[in-house]
């Protein structure tokens, strides 16, 4: 892995960086908490759109930006430090999934509209207690005009009610035949499709889809080459790159936190002194900045394995543990700093405090990567 950011890397986070600053601040972020408050703020998602962001990591031939997966960490560390709305992400997730998993038919079609902004994703691959769990919840039958019924419910789907489409998998029984494991664009508002929030800290955020003979066309049906199914590892590959991502997420996230932090035990004076002058302080300060680097490297390296065609679990695995951890530890000990003000919502930390919890736990926190790694470590 590179440890030294290329002058490319360096002017994409700026440009990142000032975007988001303008059109994502803290006032925003709060905004979109507010009941029967759009979700996707229009100038924030028009901003993105006209600078080829959603584009990013795609092919020229589908209208992308012909970005890495290295220039999409960038992006999801800037994300996370910008709170940046998760619609956002969880339309990347979908594209990165059509393009792994699609053929090329299905990729124009879904890719195309999404670089532009005119589509909206979510992804529902593993369990959302288990990323590197690819059992599907679904089950569907093939009809006579090749379409498929879909049955079945999936838990815990990040943004699926602003989604035009999510992107689920399932086991398709055919008579006479084997099971094959198949993904599906759903169109969440379908005939027999049901979404139920799962109210969260930070918003309905998760929902529950609920499936009763859903028709999915025959075109939106990705089965693999020559219709035979998907290989169970090319899913889990996707799922722990998404989660990867989301640890570049958390390690921005807790950048953030730390740098909030700094400013305010410099400004803050108890006693006549500023806090930033007691050691007690300066060590949760430089706890947090060890933890923080940590989180950031691990998660890097995960990606950038990832974008080496390495299905990169045990690198996953260590990144969940140590970017989960540092951003609650981070969020933590940041309110202790901040005293009784940062334990009230009229302050925006809580604001990153509830993201770390949703993202450190949303696809399975330090202990469930602990078991990938403890698995990983056994195999050799």
């Amino acid at each position: 892995m590179k440890l030294v950011v290329t002058t490319q890397e360096r002017d994409l986070a700026a440009s990142l960086r000032e975007l988001l600053t303008t059109h994502c601040p803290p006032e925003l972020v709060r905004s979109l908490r507010e009941p029967g408050t759009d979700r996707v703020p229009e100038k924030l998602w028009a901003a993105l759109v006209a600078a080829e962001v959603l584009a990013l990591p795609f092919v020229e031939e589908v209208g992308g930006a012909g970005g890495t997966l290295d220039d999409l960490a960038v992006l999801y560390a800037e994300a996370g430090r910008a709170l940046c709305p998760t619609v956002v992400l969880s339309t990347l997730h979908l594209g990165l999934a059509v393009a792994e998993l699609g053929d090329a038919e299905q990729q124009a079609r879904v890719l195309g509209p999404l670089c532009r902004g005119e589509l909206r994703g979510a992804v529902s691959l593993a369990s959302p207690y288990d990323a590197a769990d690819v059992r599907p919840a679904l089950r569907a039958e093939r009809l006579g005009d090749g379409s498929l019924a879909v049955s079945g419910r999936l838990d815990h789907v990040l943004d699926a009610d602003l989604a035009d489409r999510v992107l689920a998998t399932a086991t398709l029984t055919s008579y006479g035949e084997p099971d094959r494991l198949v993904a599906l664009l759903l169109d969440p508002r379908a005939a027999g499709a049901t979404l139920t929030a799962l109210p969260t800290s930070d918003g309905d955020r998760l929902q529950q889809l609920d499936l009763d003979h859903v028709i999915v066309p025959a075109a939106d049906v990705l089965a693999g080459p020559g219709g035979d199914g998907l290989a169970a590892d090319r899913v889990r590959r996707i799922s722990l790159l998404v989660r990867a991502l989301q640890c570049v997420d958390m390690a921005g996230g807790a950048e953030a936190v730390l740098e909030r932090t700094v400013a305010h035990v410099r400004g803050r004076e108890q006693f006549g002194r500023p806090i930033a002058s007691f050691q007690a302080a300066q060590h949760l300060v430089a706890d947090i900045h060890i933890a923080v680097q940590g989180a950031r490297l691990a998660a890097r390296s995960a990606v950038f394995w990832h974008g080496r065609g390495r299905p990169a679990v045990r690198e996953t695995a260590i990144a969940v543990v140590h970017a989960a951890t540092a951003y609650r530890r981070a969020t933590l000990d940041a309110h202790q700093l901040h005293g009784g003000m940062g334990y009230v919502v009229e302050t925006d930390l809580h604001l990153w405090s509830e993201r770390a919890r949703l993202l450190g736990a949303l696809g399975g926190g330090p202990d469930v990567a602990g078991r990938w790694l403890e698995e990983e470590v056994g195999r050799g």
